[in-house]
């Protein structure tokens, strides 16, 4: 689901087990590139509330807007908010999740899909600016994070809007996220540094899902579990979720699992 860099796509091999679960048509990709190996997604098609609740602070800068969404993987986060944009470009570069997101989101008007990194999307499809562009558990995959920053500012108009959701803490880094190919998980200093190099100006930053950094540590750190539970995800968006977002509207978090990141593209 990343627009550019992957780990997977810098020659990180993949181990025998995630081979195997290939389907035949996946296997026949398996050489190209930017094929994206992870499972997380599937988990996280069934968490309608968490994604509802990762999309609530983004929803002002999203509505009525021209968007492009970078490393839209199967269209998880894009059914949520797509209807309420005049347009968005969805870009997508792994071969085994663009036609499912094109599938997915074939019954939306204002959704476009391209195949294919950041670099490659026409000068044209770029003109005359987004006003928002947003990036969902995307850059913690890219070795140089940076460079993505600066491509995808170069797509905003004059005070148009960065979206980022990431996750938080480097301490919590563990087998989860060595599964799913994170590069790195960040501190807000960390991240707040990364978009102020990128000439991006901080509008809200905040820690997210306070409640869901204990199930991380124990799943990824301790047990060293490699695969995401789809029932464990069910009962985490029907139960965790809803007490923990109710929490943090009471409360700003000292710390969390994610982070979010609006920033804006100086006049």
């Amino acid at each position: 689901m990343v627009g550019a860099g992957r780990r997977q796509r810098a020659g990180a091999s993949e181990d025998a087990s995630a081979r195997a679960a290939r389907s035949p048509a996946e296997a026949a990709e398996g050489d190209d590139a930017d094929f994206y190996e992870g499972r997380d997604l599937e988990a996280l098609s069934d968490m309608p509330r968490y994604t509802s609740w990762i999309l609530a602070p983004f929803r002002d800068h999203l509505a009525a807007a021209r968007v492009i969404e970078v490393g839209a993987g199967i269209g998880n986060v894009a059914i949520h908010y797509v209807a309420a944009t005049s347009e968005t470009l969805l870009v997508e570069p792994a071969p085994n999740l663009h036609a499912r997101l094109r599938d997915r989101v074939a019954g939306f008007r204002q959704a476009r899909v391209l195949r294919g990194r950041l670099d490659q999307v026409p000068d044209a499809d770029r003109a005359p600016g987004f006003d928002a562009a947003l990036l969902i558990n995307v850059l913690e995959h890219i070795d140089d994070d940076r460079e993505l920053l600066i491509d995808l500012t170069a797509t905003l108009r004059p005070g148009g809007r960065l979206l980022l959701f990431v996750p938080a803490l480097p301490w919590l880094y563990g087998s989860l996220d060595a599964k799913v190919q994170h590069v790195r998980r960040y501190t807000a200093d960390g991240l707040r540094a990364a978009v102020n190099g990128a000439g991006l100006e901080v509008e809200r930053l905040r820690y997210f899902d306070v409640l869901g950094v204990a199930p991380w540590l124990v799943m990824g750190r301790i047990l060293k579990r490699r695969d995401f539970d789809p029932g464990s995800a069910r009962f985490y968006d029907k139960i965790g979720v809803p007490l923990t977002a109710f929490v943090e509207r009471h409360m700003v978090p000292p710390l969390g699992k994610s982070l979010h990141c609006i920033c804006r593209k100086p006049l």
